[in-house]
């Protein structure tokens, strides 16, 4: 069969009506009820907690302990940095503090000695000061290393690197035997227990959107589901360039989030009312190439397909029509059936 001639043959078929001899499909009634009037944003998800862990000190790399997609601990070793020079900086610090501990000893047996001369009246006064100044000195000197030692202490903690909270690493940006440099980034990971949608709202909708709030879901076509949302964050400042401003909405933990992970496209789903809208479900609806449509069956077994205007789908698995059918009329809840009694039709 050409292709021009295959063409006029489904153009045939689609047109043709099915004779009341074959089996009729399961229909449903075309409806026109209440529907919450939902306002849809764009949005995407991310993480509550996210942090990029970088360097504090300068050092090679020499061990790296986790990677990209691991799921780690908190206080879980993501990688080292080379600890010799920190260790020669708290071993100087160290000798530091020997040497002031020996110095104020030393200072303070010379204060203690030089007020007993001056009791006997051996030395002055002035003697007697001179050596208070070197003992203070002395002990601001132990003061001064042990800080020293500390702060060494701490440097050289640095070299070990660890996962600030449990979470999943979402990039390695360091490979083994690379400079780290303080501030780089090493690792940047989120708790995928905690997600959120972030969307963009005009500011002429907020209004709105705050009021139904209450009401708001999610949706995740990714993941082919809509869920609930625990809380709705509308910040309080506006994009000057595009007018809007930016709503939070906080995602529950669990299986209804599960395969959900930041960056993830979604959709906000706001109540702001109820409205009278024309329905099907929809499953009943048929996608040929980019055309939507529905097989109309007659009170007479007639059945017709029937292209459609359709808009956002309601809750309860139903899809809103905005053109190409009337209330009371009745669709096949399955297509495929529906189109194989139209063929079987027409070749009869």
């Amino acid at each position: 069969m050409s292709g021009m001639k295959r063409k006029l043959w489904i153009a045939l078929v689609a047109a043709a009506p099915l004779a009341a001899p074959f089996a009729q499909p399961v229909t449903a009634p075309v409806e026109l009820r209440d529907v919450a009037d939902v306002y849809a944003a764009d949005g995407i998800v991310e993480a509550v907690r996210q942090s990029t862990v970088a360097a504090q000190i300068a050092g090679s790399i020499v061990e790296l302990r986790a990677d990209v997609g691991d799921r780690v601990t908190k206080g879980q070793v993501l990688a080292r940095i080379d600890e010799r020079e920190a260790a020669q900086v708290v071993a100087s610090n160290e000798a530091q503090i020997a040497r002031a501990t020996a110095d104020l000893a030393n200072a303070k047996a010379n204060l203690e000695r030089n007020r007993k001369l001056l009791e006997q009246q051996y030395i002055s006064q002035a003697a007697v000061d001179r050596a208070q100044a070197e003992h203070d000195a002395a002990s601001a000197a132990l003061a001064a290393a042990r800080a020293g030692t500390g702060a060494a202490t701490a440097a050289r903690s640095y070299t070990v690197i660890t996962a600030p909270f449990a979470g999943v690493i979402a990039e390695r940006s360091v490979q083994l035997g690379e400079m780290a440099q303080p501030g780089r980034p090493l690792f940047t990971m989120f708790d995928p227990g905690d997600l959120r949608v972030a969307a963009s709202v005009p500011e002429d909708v907020i209004a709105r959107v705050s009021a139904g709030a209450k009401g708001a879901s999610a949706e995740l076509p990714a993941l082919g589901r809509t869920v609930p949302v625990k809380s709705v964050t509308v910040l309080p400042a506006a994009d000057a360039r595009t007018h809007t401003k930016l709503v939070r909405l906080d995602l529950p933990d669990g299986e209804a989030t599960k395969g959900a992970y930041p960056g993830m496209f979604a959709r906000a789903l706001f109540a702001t009312g109820a409205a009278a809208r024309l329905v099907i479900p929809e499953r009943s609806v048929a996608y040929r190439s980019e055309v939507a449509g529905a097989y109309v069956v007659t009170p007479s077994g007639e059945i017709r397909f029937r292209q459609l205007r359709l808009g956002e789908k309601t809750a309860d698995g139903a899809i809103e029509v905005l053109a190409g059918l009337r209330a009371g009329e009745r669709v096949a809840l399955d297509p495929v059936a529906a189109l194989s009694a139209l063929k079987a039709a027409a070749l009869k």
